[in-house]
């Protein structure tokens, strides 16, 4: 997709990338990402915020040709991170009369990530304005979604708030505004998208929701994904999704060597779909982490379920806490179910140690010696009660 006019005089310049499968060699990407750069054309000056990613100068560089652009006075850095910074100094290199327009933190950041010299800057204050001749930019510095120097900029005569990685989703798109048909999907991928990357920093979101709430926003105009013409049900979306309360659901992350762990995952599912509690169960060897950090966003529980690999956790069982630590979900409560053939001990000790960060507390685990007897299959419904009865008391 070229260049795409989303209001009089404010086109989107940035590249699609379906074909990207892994973001931060970490996020397995289902449907790609764009790398959303936008060109604000005022009546005196012009503004481009956000660049792309490196691989993709090229588009950004034909887009701007295509527009016939030859003077830009202003590059606005949202977020130093290299898949909107990226080409930054390009772009400078090539409109050397242009300022670069960010934060103290940001600016900062740049010249250590891209090695700006220091007087090619602006820094601004939060709540700054920017005039344009008829356009003004105002700058909302909303840190921590997902780094420290992120801010968003809004067009005052428009209502359009460019968000950054703020209401964004990994999602490519052949077009640029989603219709009605697309809202599922682009729900979807938000989701996704919030629980990779925003889920450790919800409180942060909260505040800067409250930040916002005095801008009347007819668009929202992210660096990720489709562009929000109708913005109420991704801030409705943010809202829950950050809310401090978590839902009635139960996380299963689970891995099973010979069977006995996923004879105990399935009954202890069944289990508590018994006892009205929602399980969202992953099978580690080839779930989808991306999956899985969506269900954590409203889980009041995470079980991890692995059997024992000489006498500690399976790696796979290992990895999944470590990504349930590092993105902080409210959940309440943790507890392990798995099998072992001579000691599990040390699983029990090395899965709670990764998981304590989260100040959950830990319902007695049920790790069990071989294939799952009756009296076992009783201990885990036992777990499943207990598990019923704290969700009565949090809910």
């Amino acid at each position: 997709m070229g260049y795409s006019e989303i209001s009089k005089n404010i086109f989107f310049v940035g590249a699609v990338d379906p074909k990207r499968k892994l973001f931060d060699e970490l996020i397995p990407l289902t449907d790609g990402t764009t790398y959303n750069s936008y060109l604000v054309k005022g009546s005196r000056f012009s503004a481009l915020l956000d660049t792309v990613d490196p691989t993709m100068i090229d588009v950004l560089m034909n887009n701007l040709e295509s527009l016939n652009v030859k003077k830009i006075d202003f590059i606005v850095s949202h977020h130093a991170e290299q898949d909107h910074s990226g080409v930054i100094y390009d772009i400078a290199k090539k409109f050397p009369e242009a300022a670069i327009i960010a934060n103290k933190k940001g600016k900062d950041m740049l010249m250590n990530l891209l090695r700006i010299p220091e007087k090619r800057f602006r820094v601004i204050e939060d709540g700054e304005v920017l005039s344009l001749g008829d356009k003004t930019l105002q700058f909302i510095i909303t840190p921590w979604v997902h780094w420290p120097e992120t801010m968003s900029t809004y067009l005052k005569e428009n209502r359009i708030l460019f968000s950054c990685d703020f209401f964004g989703s990994h999602f490519s798109f052949d077009r640029l505004m989603a219709t009605e048909n697309d809202i599922e999907k682009v729900m979807s991928a938000a989701k996704r998208y919030y629980g990779e990357i925003m889920l450790p920093f919800a409180s942060n979101i909260r505040t800067n929701m409250k930040k916002l709430q005095d801008y009347k926003i007819d668009m929202i105009a992210p660096s990720h994904g489709p562009v929000h013409d109708d913005p109420s049900f991704i801030i409705n979306a943010y809202r829950e999704w950050s809310s401090d309360k978590p839902g009635n659901t139960v996380v299963l992350p689970y891995v099973s060597m010979h069977g006995s762990t996923k004879k105990m995952v399935d009954y202890f599912k069944n289990s508590l779909e018994n006892r009205g509690v929602r399980v969202f169960d992953f099978n580690l060897t080839d779930g989808d982490t991306g999956e899985l950090a969506a269900a954590l966003i409203n889980a009041a529980t995470i079980i991890i379920g692995t059997p024992t690999v000489l006498t500690g956790p399976h790696p796979l069982a290992v990895y999944a806490a470590y990504l349930v630590k590092a993105l902080r979900p409210r959940v309440r409560f943790i507890s392990i179910i798995g099998s072992y053939g001579w000691s599990g001990k040390k699983t029990l000790e090395l899965l709670a140690d990764i998981l304590s960060p989260l100040k959950a507390e830990l319902i007695e685990p049920v790790v069990i010696k071989g294939l799952p007897t009756n009296g076992d299959l009783e201990s885990l419904d036992d777990l499943a009660d207990k598990i019923k009865e704290a969700h009565s008391r949090i809910l």
